[in-house]
C-alpha cells in the first residue's frame, strides 16, 4: 500500500468499504477520517503529504475526544491509528 498524500489515504479508506472490510475496521477508519479531514483542512488540500505535523494534530484531537467512545471502540480506533501513523513522515 502506497500512502503518500491525503488523497491516497482517502482512497485507502474508500477501498476498505469496497472490499467489505469488517465492521470494526470500517468504524475505526471512518471515525479517524473525520479527525484527519478536520486537521488537514488547516494544512492544505488533498494533495498534501501525510506529514508528522498532521499526525500530531490528529493525535491531539483524538486525545481530546477520548471520552466520546466506549473503551472497546476507543481501543479499535487507537490500534488503527497506530497502524496509519507509520505512513505519516517528518
Amino acid at each position: 500500500m502506497q500512502l503518500t498524500n491525503l488523497a491516497s489515504l482517502y482512497q485507502y479508506f474508500d477501498d476498505m468499504v469496497a472490499s467489505d472490510a469488517d465492521s470494526d475496521t470500517l468504524f475505526a477508519s471512518s471515525y479517524l477520517r473525520g479527525f484527519i479531514s478536520l486537521a488537514a483542512s488547516s494544512y492544505g488540500d488533498e494533495q498534501q503529504a501525510l506529514s508528522a505535523q498532521l499526525a500530531q494534530e490528529v493525535s491531539e484531537q483524538l486525545h481530546q475526544a477520548r471520552t466520546e467512545l466506549a473503551p472497546q471502540d476507543r481501543q479499535l480506533v487507537n490500534n488503527f491509528w497506530l497502524e496509519l501513523q507509520g505512513y505519516f513522515s517528518a
